[in-house]
């Protein structure tokens, strides 16, 4: 059996493999640790973007629309149009606004408890939103309802309106 030894001015840590200098186990470790701290600069700055982004986003909602004739008619045109498409699908309710809880006054604790009075508890276009079923759909058999479908960190995050018009359940 034939011993094959390496070349005697050869350091480990320089040895070719492949076409790579080949890393000591604590090279690998930096490498490694630099990676982690990079994928981890790059969620937080991910992190930063998204926050800034839904800070916009409340602003943003937080303004109500004037809601002329024709505004209305932009909103309620694409409406009927995906109740339309869902109805095809054989559903009978349909997410027609998705909204940060910040938009309420309780940041959606009405919401969770199923507190009759949570509509009073809305601010800005989801304020609007409600009045506008209030108002126009729910006299066409529209009901509609509100809960929250997101829970970072195990706390309430965003809500969702739900238009329904199916049988309703008693």
């Amino acid at each position: 059996m034939v011993t094959l030894k390496t070349k005697p001015d050869e350091s480990k840590a320089q040895q070719v493999l492949g076409d790579e200098t080949f890393m000591s186990a604590a090279d690998l470790r930096n490498y490694m640790t630099e990676m982690q701290m990079a994928k981890a600069m790059k969620s937080v700055d991910g992190m930063d973007k998204a926050g800034k982004a839904r800070e916009e986003l409340i602003k943003r909602l937080a303004e109500p629309l004037d809601l002329t004739p024709d505004r209305l008619k932009e909103i309620l045109q694409p409406l009927r149009a995906k109740l339309r498409l869902a109805a095809e699908r054989g559903e009978t309710e349909l997410m027609v606004m998705r909204f940060p809880n910040a938009l309420c006054t309780d940041h959606g604790r009405a919401i969770n408890n199923g507190d009759p009075e949570w509509p009073e508890s809305l601010t800005g276009r989801p304020r609007q939103a409600y009045e506008l079923w209030r108002d126009q759909l729910r006299e066409a058999g529209f009901r509609l309802s509100a809960q929250i479908i997101e829970w970072p960190g195990g706390l309430p995050g965003d809500i969702g309106f739900f238009l329904k018009w199916g049988d309703s359940k008693r």
